[in-house]
């Protein structure tokens, strides 16, 4: 079950936080303290050996949120002294204190990288949290500092173990870009002299995001055992998953492994000249550094740009949707994460696959049921597309199909109101960067949106889908958008040219 879905259950079942403490009258109090009593050793052990990992990083994260809360709370203070003698009264947000959208969103900027992460979180979840927290929380996606070229510098020195003018000719002290846990270096190889970039993980992220993620996770251990009800909705299990996904995305080897198997499926496959992923330098890359070959390209929201590099944008998007497609089926996991960020189109005509820190795959249980729903979603035949969810989905619930499906056809009828006239001017000025970072967040925020909202019905009816459907339904989500941008008279999944490597094509059944 998703993090979020998750999330959306504990939301609808407990819509206020006083539920945390409080019993159910419906069951017997006898029966609850024998259970208790009966967890508290599991509890006692589960806070031990997350205390003992955390180790005493726990009590520096412990000290620096104190100082974060006393920060934002002086802020606050000085911001309510000046409302003090205004006839208009306090305003709301300042009503809330540390919990308003505002001032929350500052002390989670102060926390760090985490609960920036979670942060980004919320602004890409509307369907979860509360319109203003939403609306606040955007600035999350934003807020990345640099950090010091001196301080990249002497990572890089201790991670590859030599000078760094053994390896790279010159290393660009500008960043191409700064996320929340990682720094990204334009660089040349000093032996082959090839264009390369190098991801940098920042420092002392990983201890910070085992400090937080550990308080999290025991916060939601405690609240299961005060109210056992949790455990029906898996509080734990959502902490469990947002831990397991944050600490996959700083372990740069297993991205690695990701890029190579991609490369091997293209190599195999013969598709070398149609589409690529970048070249790993493995002599200077390591768990916390990843040197990978420079790609030139534009993302597939930029028509403009597309026009200019080849004569047919509508055939660029057959040729990544073929490869995309191939990859389900013919790779060993497949790219999971096709924002207009990590889909290019590059300088040579090629499609150029970036960023693989999130794949997926899909196993053969699954597969039959996908398959239905492709062929529903391409013929919009929602009673089918409800019947392959009920399918693949878990549940012991007897499920309308009909109203699932009339369901199902307004959310799906929501993807025409996508903007998709948004042009990137990625080489037009000093503000470049800048504008391919924004199409990228608001393409994200929509594809949200709608993907929250499937879930989020499809729940309702009682249905738990795995993992690996969700991201797969999330990627036909982007290439929908894209297929209306480039190709606004293709069906992506009923047109001849497009293959889904099972030796079907979704137009004949």
């Amino acid at each position: 079950m998703s993090t979020s879905s998750r999330l959306r259950k504990l939301n609808r079942r407990f819509g206020s936080p006083s539920i945390f403490v409080r019993y159910s009258q419906a069951e017997d109090i006898s029966t609850r303290l024998q259970d208790g009593v009966n967890n508290l050793p599991k509890l006692v052990e589960d806070i031990v050996r997350a205390s003992i990992n955390t180790g005493p990083r726990g009590a520096l994260r412990l000290a620096q949120g104190v100082q974060a809360v006393i920060g934002v709370g002086g802020e606050w203070l000085n911001d309510l002294s000046k409302t003090a003698n205004s006839s208009a009264g306090v305003p709301t947000q300042l009503q809330l204190g540390l919990i308003s959208p505002l001032y929350l969103r500052k002390l989670f900027e102060r926390m760090g990288a985490t609960y920036i992460k979670l942060g980004q979180f919320i602004a890409s979840a509307p369907t979860i949290f509360p319109a203003e927290y939403v609306q606040e929380f955007k600035s999350c996606f934003d807020h990345a500092p640099a950090v010091p070229f001196n301080v990249i510098e002497s990572i890089l020195r201790e991670e590859l173990g030599r000078p760094l003018d053994s390896i790279y000719e010159y290393v660009d002290p500008v960043p191409i870009a700064s996320a929340s846990i990682a720094q990204v270096h334009g660089a040349r190889l000093r032996t082959s002299q090839e264009e390369v970039v190098i991801k940098v993980l920042k420092p002392g992220i990983e201890d910070i995001l085992v400090a937080d993620l550990n308080f999290v996770y025991i916060t939601a251990r405690i609240f299961e055992f005060l109210n056992p009800e949790l455990r029906r909705i898996s509080l734990v299990g959502i902490v469990e998953d947002i831990k397991a996904s944050m600490l996959e995305e700083v372990d740069f080897q297993k991205e690695a492994i990701n890029i190579e198997t991609f490369r091997r499926y293209l190599e195999t496959m013969g598709l070398e000249r149609q589409a690529k992923a970048p070249k790993v330098y493995q002599h200077c890359s390591t768990r916390r550094v990843l040197t990978m070959e420079r790609l030139y390209g534009v993302p597939l929201t930029d028509l403009d740009s597309i026009n200019s590099l080849v004569p047919d944008p509508e055939m660029t998007l057959v040729t990544a949707l073929n490869v995309w497609f191939g990859s389900l089926i013919a790779c060993e996991t497949f790219h999971a994460d096709v924002h207009a960020g990590n889909l290019w189109l590059l300088r040579d005509g090629r499609i150029g696959f970036l960023d693989f820190g999130i794949v997926g795959r899909i196993s053969p249980k699954t597969w039959t049921a996908i398959e239905i729903f492709l062929s529903s979603f391409a013929s919009e035949d929602y009673e089918e597309m409800a019947s392959a969810l009920i399918e693949m989905g878990a549940t012991e619930q007897n499920v309308d199909v009909k109203a699932f499906a009339r369901d199902l056809e307004k959310i799906f009828a929501t993807i025409q109101d996508l903007d998709t006239e948004i042009i990137v001017a990625t080489s037009r000025g000093p503000n470049a960067r800048a504008a391919v970072a924004a199409n990228v967040v608001v393409d994200e925020r929509q594809m949200n949106v709608l993907f929250l909202d499937v879930v989020r019905v499809s729940e309702s009816y009682g249905l738990r889908f795995p993992r690996e459907f969700a991201l797969l339904l999330k990627q036909l989500l982007y290439f929908d958008r894209y297929t209306r941008l480039l190709a606004p008279n293709m069906n992506m999944l009923q047109d001849q040219r497009i293959t889904i490597l099972s030796n079907r094509r979704i137009g004949n059944n």
